[in-house]
């Protein structure tokens, strides 16, 4: 059961990846495989850190709280998540559709580290809570990496196409509706 948990996390906390994808792709900005690749990374040190720091914070306090503590927390995000996809002109991707400063249409990785960071906000809470819930780290972090990657691959590859789709028009939606399960779960196990 851990390992779905592991597996829709990696897939939830990188839902605004495939947005961002998107959104650059229907533009015809590349994104190439290094520049994704180190946003995949920022988001896989930020998941890390905040594993650590949760771990920490686990140790003070008996497993049951520590449990339900994270799973509460990974419930309050996909909520944020949610309440952010219904203001309008807000998301992520729509804020920073200026990255490319040259001009080239290629997204180079000094355009993409800030956005990196950015990006990372999700793995950063989804990890907190994994980590207070005692979840694995190395394979948290594996599974943050590669959706990262995968997402924002996809996302600028098929541009227009995804677009036509709810979810790929509203990434929010489907992100936080997973945090909140996989938050319950967490919960009750």
């Amino acid at each position: 059961m851990q390992w779905l948990t592991i597996l829709f996390l990696g897939i939830a906390a990188n839902l605004d990846n495939l947005g961002f994808g998107l959104a650059y792709g229907i533009q015809k900005v590349r994104i190439p495989i290094l520049s994704n690749a180190v946003i995949a990374i920022l988001s896989m040190m930020v998941t890390a850190l905040a594993m650590v720091a949760a771990e920490g914070l686990a140790y003070i306090m008996p497993e049951q709280i520590a449990n339900r503590l994270g799973g509460f927390m990974l419930c309050l995000i996909g909520v944020w998540m949610l309440i952010q996809e219904l203001k309008p002109n807000q998301a992520l991707c729509k804020n920073n559709l200026h990255a490319d400063k040259d001009g080239n249409r290629i997204l180079s990785v000094r355009e993409v580290l800030p956005l990196g960071f950015l990006l990372s906000a999700n793995s950063l809470a989804g990890g907190f809570g994994m980590g207070v819930s005692g979840g694995p780290m190395t394979a948290t972090v594996l599974s943050i990496g590669v959706f990262s990657f995968l997402t924002i691959h996809c996302g600028n590859r098929f541009g227009g196409a995804l677009t036509r789709f709810y979810l790929g028009r509203h990434p929010g939606v489907l992100a936080g509706g997973l945090l909140i399960v996989i938050g319950i779960v967490e919960m009750a196990i």
